[in-house]
């Protein structure tokens, strides 16, 4: 299954009508730095699927910095038969490019 990349205002209206569940695979010393609030930080170091919460129907999409990560992750997920496949493409980076909200550490 492909991995489908999403736009930031895709994912800022799916977190903002609850229909998209966002995990961010960065590292911790990354998100201390700057984050989505809605987001799961869930590291691609340690990454395990068993650790996604329950999406209760929404839609599992992954964040990192680049969108290099986030892919990655999906298919690790795919590969263990989870059905996430979408990502923020370009990342946090594309996130506050287009001027969607963050906080800062």
């Amino acid at each position: 299954m492909p991995v489908h990349d999403l736009s930031p205002a895709d994912v800022a209206a799916g977190l903002a009508d609850d229909t998209m569940l966002l995990i961010d695979v960065r590292e911790p010393h990354e998100v201390a730095m700057a984050r989505i609030p809605e987001a799961v930080n869930l590291p691609l170091s340690s990454f395990d699927v068993r650790d996604i919460p329950d999406p209760q129907g929404r839609r599992v999409v992954f964040l990192c910095a680049g969108g290099v990560r986030s892919v990655q992750a999906s298919e690790i997920a795919q590969g263990h038969g989870k059905p996430y496949d979408a990502h923020l493409a370009g990342g946090l980076k594309a996130w506050a490019m287009a001027g969607q909200p963050f906080e800062r550490g």
